[in-house]
């Protein structure tokens, strides 16, 4: 078997309401559909690649132009069993994280199908479903409560993501409302997104504590490394990498420099192949690793419901995969499905997933 084509499809799906977090703003789903057609009876594999240019420098665009200029000549005609040779050679073009993600996501599918077997089953299977938690993003106390609330009440969802990362009366003052809104029960960690500086973020850790938040994801820019590392030092609740640990080596730095103790994996950035190596990275060192979201579609929130259930040390806490609800349509035939607080990994082959030619063909933007 081998790629006949690859495709990158810029697509343009609003959101029901804008997504506010400390660095940027989502107002719509600008992501990119990776399509990879093989030879083999055609098979398709998909992937998406949802652009964050305030967090890693990539827009639809530019996504577009590294899988259609940098990526296809590699990919046509190899072999997509050979995703080790593949990554090597994508590894060739720095950075561009999420359009490599997508390819690789895109790759495990086309592999599940050839196999005739789920994703989740080939990265090892360690569970059906998962707990599924929910990212709040800012707003007013009310309205964060409020959206925590829906998500209980329709879903049975029980652990929160709450940003932060602005003024920190504000912010402490959302969690206080969570926190009495939702009980002692329910989980709550929060995620500043890299927006106070360090002293600030100490302050906010220790208070955050006694609200009985679990996690701090990247409080302060990452660049400011002294900063990062007394806050880790200081703070009573563990400090988890995400935008700061993006790759397997970065992930490494982090945790030996004492900058994180905890790792966000997302697979719109490290795909199925190295984020599976981030988490065995983490395992042997004993550290604690999660599933994050960026705001994924339904075909993302599919792949980290796999990746998930795939790997024992993420099948134990709470993944990121409802914020797909906040879109107003999508492109998949048979959308995600939240019951009772988890998220079931698909029993079809690779994926098991099928593209709408219709409102692909809506949402499309390059038509």
């Amino acid at each position: 078997m081998k790629i006949r084509s690859v495709e990158a499809i810029p697509l343009a799906i609003p959101l029901r309401r804008p997504f506010a977090f400390a660095s940027g703003t989502a107002h719509a789903a600008d992501h990119v559909l990776v399509r990879i057609t093989t030879d083999d009876d055609g098979l398709v594999g998909h992937g998406e690649a949802p652009p964050r240019p305030y967090t890693y420098g990539e827009t639809a665009a530019s996504i577009v132009a590294a899988v259609r200029d940098l990526f296809a000549p590699v990919l046509v005609g190899a072999d997509p069993f050979a995703r080790e040779r593949i990554r090597a050679d994508l590894a060739r073009t720095v950075a561009n994280n999420a359009a490599r993600g997508a390819v690789d996501v895109a790759l495990w599918d086309l592999v599940g199908q050839a196999c005739g077997q789920p994703v989740h089953a080939l990265l090892g299977h360690a569970a059906d479903d998962v707990r599924a938690a929910h990212m709040i993003g800012l707003g007013t106390p009310a309205e964060m409560v409020a959206d925590a609330v829906e998500m209980s009440d329709a879903y049975g969802v029980e652990a929160f993501k709450v940003k932060v990362g602005r003024d920190l009366a504000h912010d402490l003052a959302a969690v206080r409302e969570l926190r009495r809104e939702l009980g002692d029960s329910v989980e709550l960690y929060a995620d500043a997104n890299r927006g106070w500086d360090a002293d600030t973020a100490i302050v906010a850790a220790r208070r955050l504590n006694d609200f009985h938040v679990t996690m701090l994801e990247e409080p302060n820019p990452a660049d400011d490394v002294l900063g990062r590392r007394r806050i880790v030092a200081a703070s009573p609740i563990p400090v988890v990498g995400d935008e700061s640990t993006i790759t397997l080596g970065g992930v490494a730095r982090s945790l030996l420099d004492g900058e994180s103790q905890a790792i966000s994996v997302k697979v719109a950035r490290t795909g199925f192949t190295d984020s599976a190596k981030i988490v065995g990275l983490c395992e042997g060192l004993g550290v604690t690793t999660v599933v994050g979201n960026q705001i994924d579609g339904m075909l993302g929130t599919v792949a980290s419901t796999a990746l998930a259930c795939g790997l024992r040390s993420l099948a134990r806490h709470p993944v990121e995969v409802t914020n797909f609800l906040l879109m107003g349509d999508d492109v998949l035939t048979d959308p995600p499905v939240i019951a009772d607080g988890r998220a079931a990994a698909r029993q079809g082959p690779g994926l098991g997933v099928a593209i709408d030619p219709d409102k692909l063909a809506h949402y499309r933007a390059d038509r």
